[in-house]
């Protein structure tokens, strides 16, 4: 199983990250590949307390009740997000992947990385549910994009 902790892992999502352009285009889906590195990233910020997310009571509960489920299986195309992960502008290429290459290289230092262990949508976590959620959902939006 791949582990965003381990160095060769988390190495195979930065090198396929590497492999995109600004042509790169999505296999289904609205986002652009800049909307994606945007997207992801901000996603992954969480993980580090560095994006603070508003989840209302239902949600809440309908997170819990669907984690088990989400994080043993392979994300769904064109499946629902949250407003918060949501950018429809352009964005400088470079500078975005760029920030998810340095965001997600964080998790390579080992769980500490984590500093968020109750999430706002998914409710508690570990160290082996940030892994699948991060490594899941980034790996499903390089597969969007044919990486």
């Amino acid at each position: 199983m791949n582990s965003i902790f381990e160095k060769s892992s988390n190495d195979l999502i930065i090198n396929r990250i590497k492999l995109l352009t600004p042509e790169s285009k999505a296999l289904w889906g609205k986002m652009s590949v800049d909307q994606m590195f945007k997207h992801t990233n901000e996603a992954v910020i969480v993980a580090f307390g560095e994006n603070e997310l508003k989840v209302n009571f239902v949600f809440k509960l309908l997170g819990r009740m669907m984690k088990n489920k989400v994080f043993n299986s392979e994300f769904k195309k064109n499946s629902p997000t949250a407003k918060e992960f949501i950018f429809k502008e352009k964005y400088d290429f470079e500078t975005s992947k760029n920030e998810l290459i340095k965001n997600y290289s964080r998790f390579a230092q080992g769980e500490s990385s984590i500093k968020l262990m109750n999430h706002p949508f998914w409710g508690k976590m570990t160290h082996e549910d940030w892994s699948k959620l991060m490594f899941n959902h980034v790996d499903h939006h390089l597969r969007q994009f044919g990486v």
